[in-house]
C-alpha cells in the first residue's frame, strides 16, 4: 500500500510536470496535492512498517511529537489544498469567463503560500490538545483503524479519485511512460 501510494502520487506529478497542456491551475493544486500525500503517508508508515517486522511497538517521546507534528502539518495542508481545489473548481463551474482572470498564477501562489502558513498556526493550537490528552480516554484498537485509513488508505486513493479517470492525466501519463515510443513500439 505504502508503495503504491507514493508511486501512484510521484506519477501524477511527473505528469503535469511533463505535459505543458497541464499547467494549469487544477493540476498545480493536484500535483502538491499529490506531494503532500506522499509526505503525509511517509511520516508514519516507514515506522509502521518496522513496528510489524520487528514487533516493537515502541517510540520515544520525542519521536512520537516529531511524527505528530509533520502528521498534523501535512494532514490540514492536505485539507486545504483540497479546499483550494473546490474554489478553483467553483470559479471555473460559475464564473466560466472570468476563470482565467481569477484563477490568475499569482493568486494561486499565494492560495498554496496560505495553506502552508495556515498550517503551521493551526498545528499548535490544536494538535497539542489532541495528542497530549489522556490516553486511557481512547480506545486504543479504533484509534488504529482509524489511524491507518487516514495515513495509508486515502493517501492511496487520491491518485485514483483525482487524476487517473482524468482523461488528461492518463494522456500526460501515457506520454510520460512511454516516451520515445510510437504505438507501443520504441523508435
Amino acid at each position: 500500500m505504502y508503495l503504491i501510494t507514493v508511486f501512484g502520487n510521484l506519477f501524477i506529478i511527473l505528469a503535469v510536470l511533463s505535459d505543458s497542456h497541464l499547467y494549469t491551475p487544477m493540476y498545480f493544486f493536484l500535483s502538491n496535492l499529490s506531494l503532500v500525500d506522499i509526505c503525509f503517508t511517509t511520516t508514519t508508515m516507514p515506522k509502521m512498517l518496522v513496528n510489524i517486522h520487528t514487533q516493537i511497538k515502541a517510540i520515544t517521546y520525542e519521536d512520537c511529537i516529531t511524527q505528530m507534528f509533520f502528521v498534523n502539518v501535512f494532514a490540514v495542508l492536505d485539507d486545504l489544498l483540497l479546499t483550494v481545489m473546490a474554489y478553483d473548481r467553483f470559479v471555473a463551474i460559475c464564473h466560466p469567463l472570468h476563470y482565467t482572470v481569477i484563477m490568475n498564477p499569482r493568486l494561486c501562489g499565494l492560495m498554496l503560500l496560505g495553506s502552508w502558513i495556515i498550517i503551521v498556526s493551526l498545528f499548535y493550537c490544536t494538535s497539542l490538545g489532541v495528542y497530549l490528552g489522556s490516553a486511557a480516554t481512547h480506545n486504543s484498537q479504533s484509534s488504529s483503524i482509524a489511524s491507518v485509513m487516514y495515513a495509508v488508505v486515502t493517501p492511496m486513493l487520491n491518485p485514483f479519485i483525482y487524476s487517473l479517470r482524468n482523461n488528461d492525466i492518463k494522456r500526460a501519463l501515457k506520454a510520460f511512460l512511454f516516451k520515445g515510443t510510437i504505438n507501443g513500439e520504441l523508435t
